[in-house]
Order: C-alpha cells, then sequence, then structure tokens
C-alpha cells in the first residue's frame, strides 16, 4: 500500500487539536441548535403540531441511528476497497461529508409542508451519522497514550463548548435584530452554520491521519475474500460483533452513562425555550441568551481536562450531574413560587452554573471513549473503534427519538396550541415538569452509575502496558495478581480467558 498522508503520524499540537475537534461544530453546534430551537421552528413557523414536530425528530433519530450501526462496520472494514486504501477507512468520509454539510441550510426553510421537513431531516441526520461515526475513532487512530488521546478529546470539547454558545448566542442576536416571530432568523443561522460546518469537516480531513493496515487486518482480508458473497454469515457476524461490545463491564456503564446522560441534556435543550416563554412568560431572545451562557463551557472544558488526568472521570461525573441537579430544581423554584422579582439576574446565576455542570457533562462521556477499544483489544485482540462508536451513537440517538416524541405528546395532550402567544396553565406545568423530572431523573441514573466508573489514568495505563507485553510474546501465566484484577474489575472478563482469538 502507497505511503500517504492520511497514513503518516505528526506531533500533537494545539493547532492540530484544534484541526481535529473543529468538526464537531456539527457534533456540539448543530445538535445544540436543534435541540433547542427544531421542535419551536416547526411549531412556530411550518404550522405543525408539536406531536408532527416531534415525529420528524423522531423517525430521523431511528433512521441515523440505524445509519451508525451499519457505518460503524462498514468504517472498521473500508481498508478492504482501493477508496479506503488510498483515502484511508475513516478520512475518505470526512471528505465526501464536507460540502454535503451545506445541506443544513434546507432544514431552516419556513412555510412548506410536513413532508419536505420529514425528508430534509432525515437527510442531514443520515449524512450527519456517515461523518461522525468515523471521526469519533480518530483519537484512537492517532496515538495510544492516554495524555495525548485526553489532549484531542479537550481540543474537540473546548470547540463544542465553543460551538453550543455560538449555536445558542447567534440566534438571539438575530432575533433581537430581526424579530423573533419572523423565520428569517432561522434560516440565516442556518446558513451561517452549514459554510462552518462544510470548512471544518475539510480542515479535519486534512490535518489529521489513522493507522495504517495491520497484518492481522491483512489476514482479515484474505479470510474476507474467501467468504466473499455470503451475505447471511456476515449479517450474523456483524450483529454478533455489536453485541459483543456490551460484555466489555466498563463500556456498559459508560455507555448508560452516556445515554441517560445525554438525553437528559437533549430533553433540557427541547423544552427551554418554552419553559422561558410560556412558563415564565419571557421572550425568545432571553432563552437563546440563557443558553448562549454555554460560553462558560471553553473555560470548563480546560479545567475538566486537568481535571481528567489527574482525578479521573468519575469525580468529574459527580461534580457535573450534581450541580445540573440543584440547577434543575433552581429552575422549577422560579416557575413554582413565581419567583419574577430580579428574574433575568436570578436566572442568569442559575444558568451559568447549569451550563457549568452541562460542559462537564458533555467534556466526560467523549473524553473516556478513546480508552474503551484498548479494553476491547487485550480481550479480543483487535482494533474496533469503530464498532464501539456505533453502538454509542445507536443508542443514543434511538433514546433521544423516544425522548423527543415523548415531549411532542406530553405538551399536546397538556393542551398545548401551536403557534400561540400564551398557553394554558396546563400546559405550562407540563413544561415544567419535563424540565425537572424529566431531565433531572435521566441525571440521577446516570450519576449512580458513574458513582462506580474505575476507568482512569492509572487504570488505562496498566491496560496498554499489559497489552504490549501480550503482544510482544509475553506469557499470561507471568501475569501478577494486581493486573490480573484490573483487568478483570475494567472488562468484566476473567484475566484466563482474555487476550483470545476466540473472543
Amino acid at each position: 500500500m502507497r505511503k500517504n498522508k492520511v497514513y503518516t503520524p505528526r506531533k500533537i499540537t494545539v493547532w492540530r487539536g484544534i484541526g481535529y475537534g473543529i468538526v464537531d461544530f456539527v457534533g456540539g453546534g448543530s445538535m445544540t441548535i436543534i435541540g433547542a430551537w427544531m421542535l419551536f421552528f416547526y411549531t412556530s413557523y411550518c404550522n405543525l403540531t408539536a406531536v408532527q414536530g416531534a415525529t420528524i425528530i423522531g423517525a430521523a433519530r431511528v433512521a441515523d441511528a440505524i445509519c451508525s450501526l451499519l457505518m460503524g462496520s462498514l468504517t472498521d472494514n473500508f481498508y478492504k476497497n482501493k477508496l479506503g486504501k488510498r483515502f484511508g477507512r475513516r478520512h475518505f468520509f470526512l471528505l465526501i461529508g464536507s460540502p454535503l454539510m451545506l445541506l443544513y441550510i434546507t432544514l431552516w426553510i419556513a412555510g412548506m409542508n410536513y413532508w419536505y421537513y420529514f425528508v430534509t431531516y432525515m437527510v442531514f441526520e443520515v449524512i450527519s451519522s456517515c461523518m461522525m461515526i468515523p471521526y469519533e475513532t480518530l483519537p484512537n487512530e492517532m496515538t495510544d497514550d492516554y495524555t495525548q488521546r485526553t489532549k484531542l478529546s479537550s481540543a474537540r470539547m473546548f470547540i463544542s463548548a465553543g460551538a453550543t454558545f455560538l449555536a445558542t448566542f447567534i440566534p438571539g442576536q438575530l432575533f433581537a435584530i430581526l424579530g423573533q416571530h419572523s423565520p428569517i432568523p432561522f434560516l440565516i443561522n442556518g446558513t451561517l452554520f452549514a459554510i462552518i460546518f462544510a470548512i471544518g469537516v475539510f480542515v479535519c480531513y486534512s490535518v489529521t491521519w489513522e493507522k495504517p493496515v495491520t497484518p492481522e487486518m491483512q489476514k482479515e482480508l484474505e479470510k474476507d475474500a474467501i467468504n466473499n458473497g455470503n451475505i447471511g454469515t456476515r449479517f450474523v457476524g456483524l450483529l454478533k460483533d455489536y453485541a459483543s461490545t456490551l460484555r466489555i463491564k466498563s463500556f456498559r456503564k459508560h455507555l448508560l452513562i452516556y445515554l441517560f446522560s445525554f438525553t437528559g441534556k437533549d430533553t433540557f435543550n427541547t423544552v427551554f425555550a418554552y419553559f422561558c416563554i410560556y412558563c415564565l412568560g419571557l421572550s425568545a431572545t432571553v432563552a437563546a441568551n440563557m443558553l448562549s451562557l454555554s460560553l462558560i463551557g471553553l473555560l470548563v472544558t480546560i479545567v475538566a481536562g486537568f481535571a481528567m488526568i489527574s482525578f479521573g472521570p468519575r469525580f468529574l461525573y459527580i461534580v457535573g450531574y450534581g450541580l445540573m441537579l440543584l440547577m434543575l430544581v433552581a429552575y422549577y423554584a422560579v416557575f413554582k413560587f413565581n419567583l419574577t422579582g430580579h428574574i433575568i439576574l436570578l436566572l442568569f446565576f442559575i444558568s451559568l452554573f447549569y451550563q457549568i455542570g452541562r460542559a462537564t457533562l458533555e467534556f466526560t462521556p467523549w473524553n473516556v471513549f478513546p480508552f474503551i477499544p484498548d479494553l476491547d483489544e487485550i480481550v479480543t485482540k483487535r482494533r474496533r473503534a469503530g464498532i464501539f462508536a456505533a453502538v454509542m451513537s445507536f443508542t443514543r440517538k434511538s433514546t433521544v427519538a423516544v425522548a423527543t416524541i415523548a415531549v411532542g405528546f406530553i405538551l399536546d395532550n397538556n393542551g398545548f396550541v401551536k403557534s400561540a402567544a400564551t398557553e394554558p396553565l396546563e400546559a405550562q406545568r407540563a413544561i415544567a415538569d419535563i424540565l425537572l423530572y424529566g431531565t433531572g431523573g435521566l441525571i440521577v441514573l446516570a450519576l449512580l452509575i458513574a458513582l462506580t466508573f474505575k476507568l482512569n489514568k492509572p487504570t488505562h495505563e496498566i491496560i496498554l502496558a499489559e497489552i504490549a507485553r501480550l503482544r510482544a510474546g509475553g506469557s499470561k501465566e507471568d501475569v501478577t495478581p494486581e493486573i490480573a484484577k484490573t483487568v478483570k474489575d475494567l472488562t468484566g472478563v476473567d484475566y484466563s480467558q482474555v487476550w483470545n482469538d476466540k473472543n
């Protein structure tokens, strides 16, 4: 295979980290805008009910989730064809994804019918998934070092925090200039971010790299040539591959933490604009400004990067989730007890601390993820980062679809009136309950699991050292009791059964 830039490792600098992380304008920026404003846009400017809007978002997320599963295996095995060999099994999808990001503009055209919004949102979600799954494997591809991976993931989360801020701040300013009763601010915002998405993906393609095909991959390629055309066997093998990820104990916990916390965060984003406008009687500009306090996430990301190395992910989970829960209770109290005196100042302080917790929530799971495939490698002797990324995306997007549809049904069943200036008290109470009990309940579940999470820098270094020893021909019989216990604690597999081709 011809050596090219895609397979050439380079020094991981701050600028290269930013070049890698800029793609999270798509993950952080687009999802923040969609979470905060998509359902509101549908019910306010597109003549859709809350249920109709929610079913569009939910159905697209289901399709996206299925696509994520397919992409995991596809990107892991894409080195087996000429395109994958030339452009990289990860980077090929970044290259074609860059211009397709411009389709984001089509989501924000007002006055179309239900099926227009259904198709455009579905297409964007699928394209985004096809690009983000390969992207999420890059820290695992670029380096094995815990600190270097943390630098990359921290740069990504720093960019994501900036994207989240801009995704809420810019709409607020557009509302203030053009009015909150016009769909034009949404279209301008969508166009601006689509251009940023396209440029950012291409920059990432240009400055990152991936591991070349190893001898083990080559053996798999030769085996695949023998079995070529056996679709049934391949499909069953693919399902087994995905199911086998759940054998890793730390991944099961990580998946549930990620699942509950991110779904809770998305539930909050979905109802917050409704909460400010209909429960507190404020404007969409105020809602956007409160969400734009996510700017604090830039500082949080820097601090969390050091804390991740020094204290580990469990510490960050406790701090982040604890803050969010306290602030959710505070939001609810403002509505419940009608605390209207100095309400903007009060909301400012509540929102600021909520955003500190939220930024920690977003930072931690994606900084943990690059280390999960190493736990799988010591069990299976394989590198399957794409499969793990796909399972994460599939589960989250599936549950978010359910949560979004549930929010729509709850609103409609509690008297919510589309395009109305005010909402009945029953609908207001439903919005406030979703904010507290929906978001808060999911965060509590995530916190309870996080308290038992044991993967951190010291334990990960033990795993890497043991993989290196076994790869160099070391005997499993020579393992120390401490290392054997660490391997079992993190993987859930007895040491006698790890580093086994049969896995």
